[in-house]
């Protein structure tokens, strides 16, 4: 007779649940004895936000390189004009080295002169920085041509927290954390399981399959409170990024996408044998997701036949909604399509993962 079957009628439910409470501790040990485990969940995230950070902080503007095609007339005279010009540095450049510079980007645009009033530029349309610069450069020689402004201009500088790269990317690298606890936390742990047979003995205990699977969810629920926690503190003293939208708010869409990815990572691991083929299904599904959700760059930079797609992935809609929340003060009614997306995802994927779930 089993253990179970000694329970009285009372006695069962709260079995359960101490099983459920050993089991969820045993995953903390597990995770918190594994030095691996807490650099990617910690160190990482913070390595990322200081390295970006600073390589993308906001300084004052550098700078443009300009090429003069020095058998230009007056061209020594034409780049010091244009070096005078706060946003440029007018350069000299035989014709030969000035077609090399730009089409390795050292230069954003060439500049011909056949007169000391006439002027071609060259530069690639589709680079933005030499479409700038074309204007730029064409304002400066109008001005020293002679051209006066009719209007009257006032200049208003604007600088807050919130629209630099910094404050951008620091939701991202939550929801990046977030997809990797899940997918690698979860489904990586139940596959390793299976190979080492681990599975195939717990399978012959008492012990519920739902009980097995809730404790790796509560123990990443568990530490997804201390991911947060360091990283926005890291964020706030070194970068000074702030939250402008409520704390509750964030951390509910926090939980949801924890528990999205934890779903994911759960339906890879249900029938997956090798840890080479759950570490190839685990990276097809992140990679994608880490270039197309907008965790390093804006997922807008993508053609418009793309955006549903990209808006349908459940990183996309945890990136948009934590920076809606944290950058612009969002309310969590205001996020209702994001929090769609992501019930859809985990709905699915448990549905799916618990109807297939084997043990060996």
């Amino acid at each position: 007779m089993s253990s179970t079957e000694n329970l009285t009628d009372h006695d069962q439910p709260t079995a359960a649940w101490h099983s459920l409470y050993e089991l969820t501790l045993l995953r903390l040990r597990e995770i918190v004895r594994t030095p691996e485990a807490l650099f990617w969940t910690f160190i990482f995230p913070i390595l990322m936000a200081c390295a970006l950070g600073v390589a993308f902080r906001n300084t004052a503007p550098t700078k443009t390189r300009v090429a003069v095609e020095s058998a230009a007339p007056n061209a020594s005279a034409l780049a010091a004009t244009l070096s005078q010009a706060p946003e440029l540095d007018g350069v000299l450049l035989t014709p030969a080295a000035a077609a090399q510079a730009l089409r390795n980007g050292k230069v954003a645009l060439i500049v011909r002169a056949s007169s000391a009033t006439a002027f071609e530029y060259q530069f690639d349309p589709t680079r933005p920085e030499s479409r700038s610069t074309r204007l730029l450069v064409n304002d400066v020689l109008q001005r020293a041509a002679g051209r006066a402004d009719v209007a009257s201009v006032k200049e208003a500088t604007f600088t807050e927290p919130g629209a630099r790269y910094i404050d951008f990317l620091v939701p991202g690298l939550i929801g990046m954390n977030l997809l990797g606890s899940g997918l690698w936390g979860l489904g990586f742990a139940i596959v390793l399981a299976r190979t080492e047979k681990l599975l195939k003995q717990l399978s012959a205990t008492p012990m519920r399959r739902w009980q097995y699977l809730l404790s790796f969810m509560l123990a990443r629920l568990l530490f997804l409170f201390p991911e947060i926690v360091v990283l926005l503190s890291f964020a706030y003293l070194v970068f000074g990024v702030r939250m402008h939208g409520s704390w509750l708010s964030f951390v509910c869409i926090a939980v949801l996408g924890s528990l999205t990815f934890a779903g994911i990572g759960l339906l890879i691991a249900a029938r997956t044998k090798t840890l080479e083929a759950a570490g190839g299904l685990m990276n097809l599904v992140i990679l994608p997701m880490w270039v197309l959700s907008g965790t390093f760059f804006s997922a807008a930079r993508f053609p418009d036949f793309a955006q549903p797609f990209i808006k349908a992935l459940p990183l996309t809609a945890v990136n948009d909604a934590l920076r809606a929340i944290m950058n612009e003060g969002a309310a969590l009614s205001s996020t209702t399509l994001e929090i769609g997306i992501l019930v859809a995802w985990t709905l699915a994927s448990f549905t799916i993962a618990l109807r297939i779930f084997r043990w060996q």
